[in-house]
């Protein structure tokens, strides 16, 4: 077998209960008759990143829906900072704390930056916007600075990286304690993967926020999180720290090319 340079894994914290954020406990969701998701279970702890890797068709997005609102699962429960939140209507779970970057992104290419990222803001009431407003938008400029200097074009005018970061600032703009992410490399050249992944990793770590990253490149995904879990036809067949998931032969030869 050729010689694999593995990503370098972050060192987690130590896992305290305490600093539980998302708790997915036996989770089924299906599509009609079909199910997508198989009694999954999964944590994300505070200022943790944890990457979800599969192959297509492995449940993945399907996860994500089921955990922001858009998919509704059959059974199981999903806790979110100690409150039940399965089943609740996207804008519900927005207002929780959970903001996500959808595979896409799925900006309004005809509005401007700034339009996109105020759209972010939705979800808080009046009084709340006007107070959050210009400090959240400080937050996000420092993070992306060329979205400060565009913030009069329009979204579908920006470079594909440009058009990541505005995704992300515009899930920003709720506030959220968890972010999370459907492919946020697609698409993207390996200089401004790294780019992404590196201000994905300064989000968690700067602003507190815990990130569920849904990934086809693994390799990106592993430099960055501290926990990783593995779909396969919608059940978790591996966990645990990234250290330890780059132990299995399996997970080498499946996602780093062995």
């Amino acid at each position: 077998m050729a010689e694999i340079t593995a990503p370098v894994c972050t060192v987690p914290a130590r896992r305290d209960p305490a600093d539980l954020q998302l708790a997915v406990r036996d989770v089924c969701t299906f599509y009609g008759e079909a199910q997508a998701l198989k009694n999954v279970d999964l944590s994300v702890y505070s200022n943790e990143v944890v990457a979800i890797l599969g192959s297509n068709g492995a449940g993945k997005t399907t996860l994500l829906k089921t955990l922001t609102g858009l998919l509704v699962p059959a059974s199981g429960g999903i806790v979110f900072r100690g409150e039940p939140i399965a089943g609740l209507p996207p804008n519900q779970i927005i207002g929780r704390g959970i903001a996500s970057v959808p595979e896409g992104r799925e900006l309004f290419g005809t509005m401007t930056v700034w339009d996109n990222l105020l759209l972010g803001s939705y979800s808080m009431k009046n009084s709340a916007r006007k107070q959050m407003l210009q400090s959240r938008l400080e937050m996000i400029f420092s993070l992306f600075p060329i979205l400060k200097e565009r913030i009069r074009q329009r979204a579908d005018t920006l470079s594909g990286g440009q058009q990541q970061m505005l995704a992300m600032g515009r899930a920003l703009m709720a506030g959220p304690r968890l972010l999370a992410l459907d492919e946020p490399s697609l698409g993207l050249s390996p200089v401004l993967v790294t780019e992404v992944m590196s201000l994905l990793k300064k989000i968690c770590s700067e602003l507190a926020v815990s990130l569920l990253l849904v990934e086809q490149n693994a390799r990106a995904a592993l430099k960055i999180a501290d926990h990783v879990y593995v779909l396969e036809r919608g059940a978790v067949v591996l966990h645990g720290a990234c250290s330890e998931v780059l132990e299995s032969e399996q997970i080498r030869r499946a996602y780093l090319g062995g």
